[in-house]
């Protein structure tokens, strides 16, 4: 008997196929819920008509099976592979991409990736190859997170090095800056992810992960949770139109700061 779980590469490519399209077509309802909230908030009229708008676009793409969005990302995902898990019949990052690439190529899914970006820009035509962030866990489980990230938002993300004199005052200010300067460009209204502590490629990571968690939920960290209820009291508001719409936080510290 076998001292490790073997999984079929093709089961990871069917399982990433069917999250990416999921993904693109099909609203948590923990966002739903925060854009109603939104709408039900919002003082501007047509604020409340855009909202209501961004609310209908989903119900449809939903029921449709469209993309909610014209562009739907390049292919972010979170991988937890359980140490005694054996995937068979190919390697696990190639059946990432092959998953990445039948979901994209298979419902004809924007592919916005490109090769060389800096110089020739030519469209690798599938999507792939996807951005991979891998964990090797204790067990026999693997567990897939599928994140398409669009331009917008993530063309207006930052990192800033603080010196340790400015504290928690000064991450606050950090982030409430970022938003403000990104503005209508991040195509809101947004959900930040904040990521503090670890180093330069370690805060950023941690800032992706955060935007993974469930929308009202709150960091188990005491400390935590206090300074994501600061930033969320911040009330910094973002031009959406001619309108306004508030900006929700969602932060992750570093174990090793």
């Amino acid at each position: 008997m076998n001292p490790w779980r073997e999984i079929d590469a093709k089961l990871v490519t069917a399982a990433v196929r069917r999250l990416f399209l999921q993904a693109n077509t099909c609203l948590g309802r923990d966002v739903e819920e925060a854009l109603e909230d939104a709408r039900d908030r919002e003082e501007s009229p047509l604020g409340r008509h855009v909202l209501s708008r961004i609310l209908e676009n989903a119900s449809l793409a939903r029921k449709e099976s469209l993309p909610i969005c014209q562009d739907t990302g390049l292919a972010v995902v979170f991988v937890e592979l359980g140490q005694d898990v054996h995937v068979v019949g190919g390697s696990l990052e190639a059946a990432l991409n092959e998953g990445v690439r039948s979901a994209y190529v298979g419902a004809m899914l924007r592919c916005s990736c490109v090769a060389e970006p800096a110089h020739a820009r030519i469209n690798t035509g599938d999507n792939t190859p996807a951005i991979v962030h891998m964990r090797v866990v204790p067990g026999d489980r693997l567990r897939i997170v599928a994140l398409p990230k669009g331009a917008g938002a993530e063309n207006k993300s930052t990192l800033t090095m603080l010196e340790p004199s400015r504290g928690i005052r000064g991450v606050i200010d950090s982030v409430v800056d970022t938003v403000q300067r990104g503005g209508a460009s991040a195509c809101p209204p947004l959900v930040v992810g904040v990521g503090v502590g670890g180093n330069f490629e370690k805060a950023a990571l941690l800032a992706k992960q955060a935007l993974l968690r469930p929308l009202g939920s709150t960091s188990l960290v005491p400390r935590l949770a206090s300074l994501e209820s600061e930033l969320n009291c911040t009330k910094v508001r973002v031009c959406l139109t001619t309108t306004m719409s508030y900006v929700r936080f969602s932060l992750y510290r570093s174990p090793t700061e």
